[in-house]
């Protein structure tokens, strides 16, 4: 789960000055895999928490009036989506940056030495969109199969 966001912070952090006519791309990988680390970490951290709330909760036969112990911490919901939301936006913004130097030089021209863009770090940020960009669509689609299943599951029942 780590594997992504690590490898874009360290990414982004050993190439910072490598992409001098796009100094945003660094600096995308390296505060989206922060985050990311830390949204992911976040999201271990409560599943976990969670697990052994709900086994401590069965241990005991805990039969308290909240039934949903995750209630507790709904103030952690809104920390989950602020990340989220951040993230998205980084997104889109790390889309365009990278997208607008499409195919940059990687050797520093003679003429215009800032006009180009280190290999490594420009492939790596194109892979990291791409792949982002396969699973959004696969999410999507499988959002979309589960609600057309499900849709026509409940239509049949009602027959």
């Amino acid at each position: 789960f780590l594997a992504l966001p690590l490898s874009m912070a360290f990414t982004g952090m050993k190439f910072l000055d490598d992409c001098p006519v796009q100094p945003l791309i660094p600096l995308y990988l390296l505060v989206g895999g922060v985050v990311g680390s830390l949204k992911v970490g976040l999201l271990l951290f409560d599943s976990t928490r969670m697990r052994q709330l709900l086994t401590k909760s069965v241990m005991i036969d805990d039969d308290d009036d909240d039934e949903y112990p995750w209630r507790q911490n709904a103030h952690k919901y809104y920390i989950h989506l602020t990340l989220s939301l951040f993230l998205f936006l980084w997104f889109i913004l790390g889309n365009y940056w990278v997208f607008s130097v499409y195919r940059p030089n990687f050797i520093p021209p003679f003429h215009h030495p800032q006009d180009y863009c280190d290999k490594i770090l420009y492939v790596f940020a194109v892979g990291v969109l791409v792949v982002s960009h396969t699973v959004l669509a696969l999410l999507i689609f499988c959002s979309c199969c589960v609600y057309c299943c499900s849709r026509q599951r409940y239509a049949t029942e009602e027959d």
